[in-house]
C-alpha cells in the first residue's frame, strides 16, 4: 500500500468515526429534547471542540444542532397541540422550551402559524391530517419546513 493510499484510508476512517459519533449524537437530541441541551455538552458527547462539533453535525444533517433541536420540539408541540388537552404554554414547557415567547416565535416561523391558531384549526378539524399514510411516512410528510428551505414557488 503506497503512503498516500495509506493517508486516505485514515481520513475515511476518521470521517465515518466522526459520523458515528455524530449519529450518536442526534439519536440523544431526538430522545432528550425536552431536557435542556446545549450545543457544549453535546460536542462533548461527540469528543469534539463546540465548534468543530457545530460545523460536521451542520455538513452531516444539513442543520445545526440548534435548529435539529428546535425542529425536534416544535414537532413534538404539534402533536400535543393535536391532542389538544394542554394548554400552549404548557406544551411549551413539556417540549422543553422555558421562553412562551421563543417557542411561539419558532412555531410560527416552522409551520406557519402561531401555535394557538394551530391548535384551533387542528381542533375544528377534530380529525387525523393524514388518515391513509402510514405514521412514519405522515411524519415526514408533516415536518416542519423553515422558511428558508422552503422553494422560491412555496414563497408568498
Amino acid at each position: 500500500m503506497t503512503g498516500a493510499t495509506e493517508a486516505d484510508a485514515g481520513r475515511e476512517a476518521a470521517r465515518l468515526e466522526d459520523l458515528r459519533r455524530l449519529r450518536r449524537v442526534r439519536d440523544r437530541i431526538d430522545r432528550e429534547y425536552a431536557l435542556p441541551l446545549d450545543v457544549e455538552a453535546l460536542a462533548r458527547d461527540a469528543c469534539m471542540s463546540a465548534g468543530h462539533f457545530s460545523r460536521a453535525f451542520r455538513r452531516a444533517f444539513g442543520e445545526s444542532p440548534y435548529s435539529y433541536l428546535m425542529t425536534r420540539r416544535i414537532e413534538r408541540a404539534m402533536a400535543l397541540l393535536r391532542v389538544g388537552e394542554l394548554t400552549v404554554t404548557e406544551v411549551s414547557l413539556a417540549v422543553g422550551c422555558s421562553s412562551l415567547g421563543t417557542f411561539s416565535t419558532r412555531f410560527t416561523e416552522l409551520v406557519g402559524v402561531p401555535p394557538s391558531v394551530y391548535r384551533r384549526e387542528q381542533a375544528a378539524t377534530g380529525r387525523d391530517p393524514y388518515p391513509t399514510l402510514a405514521p412514519c411516512v405522515a411524519k415526514r410528510v408533516a415536518r416542519p419546513v423553515r422558511n428558508r428551505e422552503a422553494g422560491p414557488a412555496s414563497r408568498s
